[in-house]
């Protein structure tokens, strides 16, 4: 932007560094937020079609409902995880595809006020988090206005790195956010985990969310992690010892109500907290050698191996709720396995497959997919869900291929988050160099110069006598041409004239 005087040339702008495209977008948003806020705040539930005892009435999902369920997670799912990789990448594309985030989730949100068919107490969790959400997306939204504005004169100076680190860190746990409150829509459309479902649902949605996001955490650490953890000075069975250890201090001591009986589950719950805690502890004092050096460990596969055996065994009163554990327990017990192997065996207790990090074996992915469908076979696994099922007609193996789709489809997401992310933080890095004239071993240059070679060996027999000769000819009369251009010879380079 500039102005011009008369009779002087053009004048910058203070204003210059402003992006009006994009501060007119994200102030529209900020418009519909505000526009929103009175739903969010007045909106009346209509419960008197509630029966007593319960959170939802027996009406089905409407249209509207239906929609706003696909609209969010099409936002919070998709957009926002995708938008927040590109803010960390720093990408003229961050700000336009939150601005679109925003406002697809505020659509969403205004459907979710307006629906009719099923409706919910008022004091869903759903509803309530769902408030949260709202007003955490209005401030992010007034954080990125304010960076926008490139204000860094005076008290600006001071507090704007402040502001960017609120934003980056309230951005970066958007996807989190946006996980717990896609688990509690589904628990509140369904009416599940109320009452004494409570605790069995609050450990089936929270272990079973912790073993995808130990997947995810693996998933990074295998793809562009690897480098970090090396210059930590501690190896990954280190944290994983750890983790594993606290984990298992909790499980001990939350696992049986205190001071009442002894049931079957309850045994078998605080034992597996026991076995992690001393675990643990093993795997951490392991993962030092002999000089104080990183060293490789099995205690963190061999604990989840066992953890997955015992979970194949839990007791369970429906049919398709013993089937369904049976086959997490499977998994589990896949990834421990597979864990020990590539670790022994495949990386023979290395930190990775090259020393910068920037390569993997095929076996790697096998244990961290066996996560992702641990997680979700666990989730989809409470009493509830499971009489659900049961009631469809569904059979169990049906059931578990949906989950295995799903986990799928995480699996796959994940990887294309990371892959924009590596393009771009590691573009210098991806872009193979050239050695001696030739494409650098495993280059896409390389592999069509190998195709050009296997194409020419299989035309040679295609060829008669003549075209060779004639080939060879003029193969020949090249040769000597580029020979004589590359000699030292002033003579031979001007064609042979002094």
């Amino acid at each position: 932007m500039a102005l011009r005087l008369a009779g002087r040339g053009p004048v910058a702008s203070p204003l210059r560094r402003i992006d009006f495209g994009q501060l007119s977008a994200t102030t529209v948003t900020a418009i519909l937020a505000a526009a929103f806020l009175p739903m969010a705040l007045g909106h009346e539930h209509d419960e008197g079609n509630i029966p007593d005892g319960e959170t939802v009435s027996a009406e089905p999902i409407d249209t509207t409902l239906w929609i706003h369920i696909f609209v969010q997670m099409f936002a919070f799912g998709i957009l926002f995880p995708l938008g927040m990789v590109l803010g960390i990448i720093k990408s003229r594309w961050h700000v336009p595809l939150q601005v679109l985030a925003t406002a697809i989730a505020l659509l969403g949100y205004a459907l979710g006020h307006l629906h009719g068919g099923r409706q919910f107490v008022s004091s869903n969790v759903h509803a309530k988090f769902g408030t949260i959400i709202f007003f955490l997306m209005v401030g992010q939204v007034a954080l990125g206005i304010y960076l926008k504005l490139h204000l860094e004169k005076g008290i600006n100076g001071r507090i704007r790195p402040i502001i960017r680190r609120i934003h980056g860190i309230n951005g970066k746990a958007f996807p989190v956010v946006s996980w717990v409150q896609m688990l509690f829509g589904g628990i509140t459309a369904l009416g599940f985990c109320q009452g004494d479902h409570l605790g069995q649902c609050l450990a089936h949605f929270i272990m079973g969310s912790a073993f995808i996001a130990y997947g995810i955490l693996l998933t990074l650490l295998l793809l562009v992690g690897q480098l970090w953890l090396r210059r930590t000075g501690r190896s990954q069975e280190f944290f994983d010892s750890v983790v594993i250890a606290a984990w298992g201090c909790v499980n001990t001591f939350t696992e049986h109500r205190w001071g009442t009986a002894w049931v079957r589950n309850d045994w078998q719950h605080t034992t597996m907290g026991i076995v992690w805690w001393c675990a643990g502890l093993a795997g951490v004092w392991l993962s030092r050698d002999r000089d104080g050096s990183p060293k490789r460990n099995f205690i963190p596969g061999f604990v989840i191996l066992i953890t997955g055996w015992a979970m194949s065994a839990h007791p369970q009163d429906m049919m398709i709720s013993a089937m369904v554990h049976k086959v997490f327990g499977y998994n589990l017990m896949g990834v421990g396995i597979t864990r020990i192997i590539e670790i022994s065996f495949v990386l023979h207790d290395k930190p990775g497959m090259a020393e910068d990090g920037s390569q993997s074996h095929s076996f790697q992915y096998v244990p961290i997919f066996l996560l992702f469908a641990s997680g979700f076979m666990f989730m989809g696994a409470t009493e509830e869900q499971m009489a659900l099922v049961k009631n469809s007609g569904m059979d169990a193996v049906a059931y578990i291929l949906i989950l295995y789709s799903l986990a799928f489809l995480l699996f796959l997401f994940v990887h294309m988050l990371i892959y924009v992310y590596d393009r771009s933080a590691n573009a210098q890095k991806l872009a193979q160099p050239v050695a001696n004239g030739r494409a650098a071993p495993g280059t896409r240059t390389e592999e069509d110069g190998r195709l050009g070679d296997a194409g020419e060996f299989e035309l040679e027999g295609l060829m008669t006598d003549d075209e060779d000769e004639d080939d060879a000819s003029r193969r020949n009369l090249l040769k000597h041409g580029e020979d004589d251009l590359a000699s030292p010879n002033p003579a031979l380079r001007n064609g042979g004239r002094s």
